[in-house]
């Protein structure tokens, strides 16, 4: 492929669909943005097949397995000209047309990373697609009425990993290939940490969402949560219930807050100098506890009209204020402590 073609895929392609993604990928050093960049817009194509509502579950499911097979080296022809027509031609959003009509040569593009990095992207983009392939077989069609619940908190647990605790590990591991020596401590506590990071982000998502997720028939919090503080999936969908829900709420931000904590220390054991990767941890965290701390205030938490979504004013802000204080630790943890506290004094008062 041609690198004027490759850099339009990585470059004003991967910045129409990523958005905020894109600003974060920019500032990595330059050996990781590659397989991280393609395994983004891979995913990112996977996941609006995943999510595409207006051609039925079972075409989705037949065309996200085909993208995983070829992801994995099995090609096939007819099912990318699918993608791009049945998908393709459903989309609002003109770069994920664009994208879903380029997966050819994105998949050209994954043939010309190095092995070691071709076998990341493969496994990241597996993993993430078994967690879509997850929510297609668990929950029911979004046009049916019904409302389905993960049981326990071990699936909830799971399905962080599968959609984001695995692009936590992915991560660390294009970490240790490109800048090698990079991490302090042993490798496998700093993978696990790499997961717990992913894990945290996903559960604010999942939390932010709540509302909206319901009225496509995905309740991500376990009935048996739901069954202790006496409500069911469909309670959730009152205006009133956001209240009476707040404990539970309250529950999964203390968890989703003790994987933050291990984020902090992932991002800790980064040298001072490596300013560009510590910056890419940096702002997915105070962006996330922001975002926790909007949810943990609301009152209507579980309102979709009423989501707790971080202003791009105070993403912005919150990048400027993290260039100063990036080289010290002390200052890094005494700004994420606070915030931390900060959320666990709402959640008190």
């Amino acid at each position: 492929m041609s690198n004027p073609a490759r850099a339009v895929l990585l470059g004003p392609l991967l910045k129409g669909v990523s958005r905020s993604f894109y600003i974060t990928l920019r500032v990595l050093p330059a050996g990781m943005r590659d397989p991280i960049g393609l395994a983004y817009l891979l995913a990112r194509a996977a996941d609006t097949i995943a999510d595409t509502s207006l051609i039925s579950p079972g075409q989705r499911m037949e065309l996200l397995l085909s993208l995983r097979n070829q992801v994995n080296g099995v090609p096939d022809e007819a099912a990318l000209e699918r993608m791009s027509a049945e998908v393709g031609s459903q989309q609002a959003d003109s770069d994920e047309k664009v994208l879903l009509e380029s997966l050819g040569a994105a998949l050209t593009v994954l043939s010309q990373l190095s092995p070691s990095d071709r076998e990341a992207v493969r496994d990241i983009v597996t993993t993430l697609t078994k967690g879509m392939e997850f929510d297609l077989r668990t929950f029911p069609d979004e046009a049916s009425g019904r409302i389905v619940a993960l049981r326990e908190f071990s699936e909830l647990d799971q399905y962080t990993y599968m959609v984001a605790g695995c692009v936590g590990e992915f991560w660390t591991k294009m970490t240790f290939v490109h800048v090698p020596g990079t991490f302090a401590g042993n490798p496998e506590a700093v993978l696990s940490r790499g997961i717990r990071f992913g894990k945290a982000l996903q559960m604010t998502n999942v939390l932010r969402d709540c509302g909206k997720d319901l009225r496509i028939g995905r309740c991500y919090l376990p009935s048996t949560m739901l069954d202790r503080f006496g409500l069911s999936p469909q309670d959730l969908l009152l205006p009133e219930t956001s209240l009476p829900a707040r404990p539970l709420l309250f529950e999964l931000v203390e968890k989703a807050l003790e994987n933050f904590r291990e984020a902090i220390e992932y991002t800790l054991c980064l040298p001072a100098f490596a300013v560009r990767l510590r910056l890419a941890c940096l702002w997915p965290i105070l962006i996330g506890l922001e975002t926790l701390l909007l949810l943990v205030s609301n009152d209507h938490w579980l309102d979709p009209a009423k989501v707790s979504k971080i202003r791009r004013g105070d993403v912005y802000r919150i990048m400027a204020a993290s260039v100063p204080l990036v080289a010290s630790n002390r200052l890094l943890r005494l700004w994420m402590e606070r915030r931390i506290g900060s959320i666990e004094a709402r959640m008190k008062g």
